[in-house]
């Protein structure tokens, strides 16, 4: 009898699926900020380099994450549909009439003018679903359910419970800022309700923006990937912290007078770099902020990777005057 029990219980065991470790367990948001037009994701899970996988952002267009058994389709030819006019409901409809596999997908899509949509297929790992925010979406839905909504999509899979695409959604709604500053906000509330059963590994953050990226060129305004890390999500905003001081241009209020005191306290540094050159940036002291200490603050600036910040008009960016003298404290 007792064998006969051990076989039965063997025999109801779920079977592992064999693209298991192919599926990006995760969990993310796709959103529209409407005041800026900016569009992105954020997505966090328990796999390596899932920003290589679930984010696609195209500025003006719309936004994408495909996750569980991630289809790139969604991400490309879901851009191609919305570029050509389609919603995001429409254009999530359409990709998955051509997938073969829609039951092993879960994916979350917004557009330029701010219609969501999440699905999360049959197939997922529980927990699993989504939220879509606007009026009429309030409730969390499951698998094999299509969520329309406004503004942004939120969806997991393989999570403790459904605690995490409610504490997504409440956070995105709730929290005040840029975009990627809600992004943020929401994937840290997602952690908290519990996240991925399997714990952490990866995180990516993508918005987009007309020529936003480096130096106008593109529209890539954040593009931040931790391939691999044991608290993921940290690591990302310790990155967003860098790629805010390395590519976002200065602000207005942030502009302060090269006074002989601030020269004082930079003139220093000048005459002593870069290490372990014969030439420095200053070969004598200036004691004020004329042309041949501008040039080599700017020189200096752009040898630091300040590049976006460097400035010949007497003034200095108060961010990037701060952080050059505080890697520089004894």
């Amino acid at each position: 009898m007792l064998c006969v029990l051990v076989t039965l219980a063997l025999q109801q065991q779920p079977t592992r699926p064999p693209d298991l470790l192919k599926r990006a367990h995760t969990y993310s948001i796709v959103a529209y900020d409407s005041v800026t037009g900016d569009l992105g994701v954020a997505v966090q899970s328990k796999f390596p380099n899932v920003g290589g996988i679930v984010p696609w952002a195209k500025a003006g267009i719309g936004a994408v994450a495909t996750q569980s058994l991630g289809n790139t389709d969604y991400g490309e030819k879901g851009l191609e549909l919305l570029a050509q006019g389609a919603t995001a409901p429409e254009a999530m409809r359409i990709v998955m009439r051509a997938d073969p596999r829609p039951s092993q997908r879960q994916v979350g899509m917004v557009d330029g003018r701010g219609n969501a949509a999440s699905w999360t297929g049959d197939s997922c790992f529980d927990w699993a679903g989504g939220r879509a925010g606007g009026a009429g979406a309030q409730a969390v839905g499951g698998k094999g359910q299509l969520i329309t909504g406004r503004t942004y999509a939120a969806q997991a899979n393989i999570m403790v419970s459904d605690q995490t695409v409610k504490n997504m959604a409440a956070a995105f709604e709730r929290s005040t800022g840029s975009l990627a500053d809600r992004l943020l906000a929401a994937l840290v509330a997602g952690q908290a309700g519990g996240g991925d059963k399997r714990g952490m590994e990866s995180a990516a953050l993508l918005v987009v923006r007309s020529h936003a990226g480096y130096l106008g060129l593109n529209d890539r305004y954040i593009d931040i990937r931790v391939y691999d890390d044991t608290n993921p999500i940290r690591e990302l905003q310790r990155l967003y912290q860098l790629h805010q001081l390395y590519f976002f241009t200065s602000r207005p209020e942030d502009l302060v007078a090269i006074t002989p005191d601030v020269v004082k306290q930079l003139e220093p540094i000048l005459l002593s770099e870069p290490m372990n050159q014969r030439d420095k940036w200053l070969a004598a002291p200036q004691g004020v902020a004329n042309r041949r200490f501008l040039e080599a603050l700017a020189n200096f600036m752009y040898w630091e990777n300040y590049d976006v910040r460097v400035r010949m008009d007497g003034k200095i960016d108060r961010v990037a005057l701060e952080d050059i003298l505080k890697r520089r404290k004894p």
